[in-house]
């Protein structure tokens, strides 16, 4: 008996406790980040939630591990002085900077996942090395979210409150040998219990868990972002690279049915030029002319140039992004390649050659550059344009007036427009693509304009009034510039931003971006609405197509005007799984197998029928859907995206 008086049981029982208090907070975070993002993330009730916070504990155990190792071993280290009140004080700010630190994660993910609609994960680290004005970002983010800065002190305030009231007095153990054995057979145990944890199975024979897992418990995939936790999904994508080279199919089906070659017979008398016109955050959602046949009721536009535009154009009212983020869009719009998982332009594999709009125009002869307002390298567009081949890059710099900057991101889209219409075309033909700014965090309008606008439902609103007015200007502009009538004009989106109405809420909706061609040439027959799927994916063949380039080219896109009917497939990632439109089907791929079949209009994927349907077309789906993913990493990896 008097061996285990040295049992330091008052220790264990006060480290159990203060780990406890993490669990509990985290819980606490969980229900606020619901409460925050509760439009985004439908929970039907009581019992639901409850449901996702108790799955949502193996998820919390891995991070709070993580984060908490170096506090538990400090804990149970056999030091004899572990119970002075100086190394309890030691213990006390360890605990608190790191897990303040955490948490503090958890709650800038409140905002964050408004806009990236995936929890945060090492991506966010790729795209803030390209900006010099993150503190000016949060401190905005902050003062307007006041709710979750005071929300996130009160609680730290708590959670300091509640460790302090359990004390560990001090006591010098009298028997050292059986301290110190004692000492270390907790040790072992705890260590077992922490890998195991930190894994989310004892089991070897199993992978820890990931992000992927978190699916396995909810009703439709949104609410995996609630099972899910920041610190997990940052920590878990550390280091990570999801490329692997996988081997479903033979070669000659992915040649047959995948077709990753494609190439068109268009005769054209003279090149034309062509404008792209990428939108920051242009929604499908915002435009009028995308959503006649919705019937959503008490529908608002908030582009009234474009949708009189698009009465002049051709448009593709279902279509979608293949990306989540504004590089994204830049690599699936230009280059007809998506980001999965991991992002491409991110990876390790995105400096490579790669054929695209932009080494189709090269070889033509044609005149390319790449525009954007914001400091020359920011959101990595530079370092990729140079990849793609641009001759000229005009951003902030070369504009050269921050008369006319927001003070945050860019200039402002009006005249940053202006200079866009006047620099282009001195040499013909051109090819020149930029990309917008202003429909944006913080939401915020040039100071003459504060009240020219009609308050909308949310933020984004009134902001992309304003950049639908600076695109009215735009072609204003371009029609007396002698290029304008020979020229393809394409819009569309990076990806999505605050959705209001009901139908793009749907998780398939949240990659909902217009596509539009618009040419004052009649000869290229752009003007109609179809109907069918298209993607970002699908502009680079298109506009290929329509510049005559008659070489076989590289795409998993295919033309949306040519007479050769490849059947589409539809790509894009939630950042944890990969989905794929194909036929009447909807496919959740996890990079193994495909564990979700969802009819094609279920687009909230709320009932999987995977193993409730059969028949042909499924199968084909499936291996359709690993084909694509196969020849994807195979591309990638080996470096044949040309």
């Amino acid at each position: 008996m008097n061996f285990f008086k040295e049992f330091r049981s008052r220790e264990v029982l006060v480290l159990t406790y203060r780990l406890l208090l993490v669990y509990f907070f985290y819980q606490v975070a969980r229900f606020l980040f619901w409460i925050f993002n509760s439009d985004l993330i439908k929970v039907e009730s009581v019992q639901d939630y409850l449901n996702i916070a108790y799955h949502g504990f193996a998820f919390d155990t891995t991070a709070i591990l993580y984060v908490n190792s170096l506090f538990i071993l400090l804990s149970l280290l056999p030091l004899i002085i572990n119970m002075k009140s100086y190394y309890q004080k030691m213990l006390f700010w360890l605990y608190f900077i790191t897990n303040g630190i955490a948490y503090g994660m958890n709650f800038g993910d409140f905002v964050y996942y408004r806009f990236s609609q995936a929890r945060l994960t090492t991506a966010a680290m790729h795209v803030a090395e390209h900006e010099s004005n993150l503190f000016k970002v949060f401190l905005v983010s902050v003062l307007q979210n006041p709710f979750v800065l005071i929300s996130f002190v009160g609680l730290m305030a708590a959670w300091v409150y509640l460790y302090r009231i359990v004390k560990i007095g001090e006591r010098k153990p009298l028997k050292l040998v059986p301290y110190f054995i004692l000492s270390v057979l907790t040790l072992c145990a705890v260590a077992t219990l922490v890998v195991g944890g930190i894994r989310g199975d004892f089991r070897y024979s199993t992978r820890p868990i990931n992000l992927v897992d978190a699916n396995k418990h909810v009703k439709n995939p949104v609410q995996g972002n609630l099972v899910l936790n920041s610190v997990f999904s940052f920590f878990r994508t550390l280091g990570t690279n999801n490329f692997e080279l996988v081997n479903f199919v033979d070669k000659r089906f992915i040649e047959e049915n995948i077709h990753p070659y494609k190439q068109y017979d268009r005769s054209v008398a003279q090149r034309p030029n062509v404008v792209i016109l990428i939108v920051e955050s242009f929604g499908r959602e915002y435009s009028g002319a995308f959503n006649r046949d919705n019937k959503i009721r008490d529908y608002v536009s908030y582009t009234p140039f474009i949708d009189s535009l698009a009465a002049e154009s051709l448009i593709f009212p279902n279509s979608f992004a293949n990306g989540r983020q504004s590089i994204h869009g830049m690599s699936s719009i230009l280059a007809g390649i998506p980001s999965l998982t991991d992002a491409f332009t991110s990876s390790p594999y995105s400096n490579q050659k790669i054929q695209s709009i932009v080494s189709v125009c090269n070889e033509l002869g044609y005149d390319t550059s790449f525009y954007h307002g914001a400091p020359n390298g920011s959101m990595g567009f530079q370092g990729f344009g140079n990849i793609l081949g641009f001759k000229d890059y005009f951003g902030k710099d070369e504009y050269n007036n921050n008369v006319d900057f927001d003070g945050m991101w860019a200039i402002w889209d009006e005249p940053f427009l202006q200079y866009f219409a006047h620099n282009t075309g001195k040499n013909q033909p051109f090819m020149a693509t930029v990309f917008t700014a202003s429909s944006h965090h913080p939401f915020t309008l040039p100071a003459q304009y504060r009240d020219e606008f009609k308050e909308g439902k949310v933020e984004m609103h009134k902001p992309m009034q304003y950049t639908d007015m600076a695109i009215k200007k735009y072609f204003e502009t371009a029609k007396g510039k002698p290029w304008f009538r020979n020229t393809i004009f394409v819009i569309t989106g990076d990806h999505p931003n605050q959705v209001y109405y009901g139908e793009y809420e749907k998780m398939l909706n949240r990659f909902a971006v217009p596509i539009l061609f618009y040419s004052p040439n009649p000869e290229y027959r752009l003007k109609g609405v179809n109907m069918e799927n298209a993607q970002q994916m699908d502009i680079y063949p298109t506009l290929a197509d329509l510049v005559g380039y008659n070489k076989r080219i590289r795409s998993w896109g295919r033309s949306l005007v040519s007479k050769q009917k490849f059947k589409p497939l539809i790509i894009n990632s939630d950042a944890v799984n990969n989905q794929v439109i194909s036929g009447n089907f909807i496919y959740r791929f996890n990079g193994k197998e495909v564990e979700g079949v969802y009819d094609i209009n279920d687009l909230n994927m709320d009932r999987n029928l995977k193993g409730k349907v059969t028949g042909s077309e499924v199968s084909q789906g499936e291996k359709l859907t690993k084909a694509w993913y196969q020849d994807y990493m195979d591309r990638v990896i080996n470096r044949r995206l040309y």
